[in-house]
């Protein structure tokens, strides 16, 4: 009875998994887990992510002003932004659901979790803030050894697509956007960069529509960031059928002569 029981527990946390955007194991899986999210969102979560320091702890508060932020996006003072900037915490709130692997009693399991343990808004402008506890030491880890980068060249960036493409690349090179390998099924690159539906259903596009819409834009507005960068794209293919994406970054080196 209980290997009939194991069965059935093992296809519930399968289906779960499946309705979700990706399952955070390590630090960088933390880069792919926000394909729900619009370009602006992405920003004021970069905006968040900036306050992060190696020193803190899981139960460290954060605290912001939206007129900072907004001031950040370039944006003005009109309540019309305010009122953007407090949507964009409403959705990151909202969007940013969390699957963790765990092990208890001998027993795996799935822990059912948010980026963010709270979000509170003051009419005063002050934002406050706290990482899940669960999810707070991947956050820091991403900081430290992946996320390097500088708001002023984030908030340079147009799409969304690029947004995640780039932190994709830092997440999986050695170092700030070194040489990297982004290897993946159809599935996951549809997951890292659309997420899911209201739903919670992975959304799924042909991959001619996929790699146009998506990859090729992301690819062409990182080529006009990085113009001394090969991007290189391989379509993996079974048959005619696309089964997934190999995309090899190359930073080239310049050499001087005297």
């Amino acid at each position: 009875m209980a290997v009939v029981q194991n069965k059935k527990m093992d296809k519930t946390i399968s289906n779960l998994l499946s309705r979700q955007n990706y399952l955070v194991t390590q630090a960088n899986d933390l880069a792919r887990s926000f394909g729900n999210l619009t370009t602006f969102e992405h920003k004021v979560l970069d905006y968040c992510f900036s306050f992060v320091k190696a020193e803190d702890t899981s139960d460290h508060t954060y605290t912001v002003q939206m007129i900072d932020i907004i001031r950040h996006l370039g944006l003005n003072s009109s309540g019309k932004n305010y009122q953007r900037v407090g949507e964009a915490f409403r959705a990151l709130n909202t969007k940013t659901a969390i699957y963790l692997r765990t092990y208890k009693n001998g027993m795996n399991g799935i822990l059912m979790t948010s980026l963010f343990d709270y979000i509170e808004i003051v009419e005063d402008g002050k934002i406050e803030f706290q990482f899940s506890k669960k999810v707070a030491p991947f956050v820091f880890e991403l900081k430290q050894n992946y996320y390097s980068f500088k708001l002023s060249e984030l908030a340079t960036v147009r799409s969304k697509y690029t947004l995640t493409l780039l932190k994709l690349w830092n997440a999986n090179s050695m170092g700030k956007l070194q040489k990297a390998t982004i290897r993946g099924s159809i599935t996951e690159w549809q997951s890292w960069f659309l997420g899911t539906d209201d739903d919670g259903k992975p959304r799924k596009w042909s991959a001619g529509r996929f790699r146009q819409r998506v990859l090729g834009v992301s690819l062409k507005e990182l080529g006009e960031l990085y113009p001394k960068t090969i991007f290189y794209l391989t379509t993996e293919k079974k048959g005619r059928k696309v089964v997934g994406y190999t995309l090899d970054i190359t930073p080239v080196k310049t050499t001087f002569q005297i």
